[in-house]
């Protein structure tokens, strides 16, 4: 079985087993792509090997980033136009301080510190589901975790967040669910029996998001990763003892 890398950028990779399939990136090279039926932004973006934000911005979709089938997407940059216009910018603002050198002395209001725009919010991770890990991080081939259990217990978020990925068009990873807590933390839940959120959907730690399947082993479990700037991470590091 092949690996994969998905998200992450936004979309994991995750699968309940050591080995994980990878999403064919068929459409390296292509600078335009019609929707077909099953087909996400994270999908495609993966298929590129761009990523779902840059085909967003390239194309003006915004969060929580559906598509309709038959859209054309476009697959570059009009990075030449966008030069440009970083240059028109610049002018622009060259003049607006020159005007303000000149009437520095007539203003009297104190000046104050502009606070950050977007903080990094503090998680309290909690574990999606109760269950002896039946596979380590290093099992695993540093792909995350197995959690043993029984089909249909209920699996919850481990924090708070959006999904972003609520569906089973990855082959190999059953129905899967990804959640995205800030711009830096995403989570995944694989080999789900049924899921009970949508994309887009807001959740809070704890909710009910889905219910355990069985692995490629065809023994219940969850496959659980932690993904930080979409690189996996050992999640007993993150979730409590």
């Amino acid at each position: 079985m092949r690996k994969v890398f998905v998200f992450l950028v936004l979309i994991f990779g995750v699968i309940g087993c050591s080995s994980v399939p990878t999403h064919s990136r068929d459409l390296v090279g292509a600078r335009y792509y019609v929707v077909g039926s099953g087909d996400t932004l994270y999908s495609v973006g993966v298929r590129t090997g761009y990523g779902y934000k840059k085909i967003a911005i390239w194309n003006s979709i915004r969060p929580p980033y559906k598509l309709s089938v038959g859209k054309k997407l476009k697959l570059y940059s009009n990075w030449k136009k966008k030069s440009k216009w970083k240059l028109a910018s610049k002018k622009k603002v060259k003049k607006k301080s020159k005007w303000k050198r000149t009437n520095k002395k007539k203003s009297t209001k104190k000046k104050v510190k502009a606070k950050p725009s977007t903080q990094l919010k503090k998680l309290h991770w909690r574990w999606p589901v109760k269950g002896k890990v039946a596979s380590s991080f290093y099992a695993t081939d540093k792909k995350g975790i197995n959690i043993a259990g029984k089909v249909g217990r209920k699996i919850r978020a481990a924090e708070s967040g959006i999904v972003v990925y609520s569906g089973s068009s990855l082959v190999g990873y059953g129905r899967l669910l990804i959640i995205k807590h800030n711009y830096l933390y995403l989570s995944a839940y694989a080999q789900n029996r049924r899921l009970l959120v949508k994309e887009g959907q807001k959740v809070k730690r704890g909710q009910v998001i889905a219910e355990m399947g069985v692995g490629v082993n065809a023994k219940p479990l969850l496959h659980f990763e932690i993904r930080r700037n979409g690189e996996p991470v050992n999640p007993m590091k993150y979730l409590p003892r």
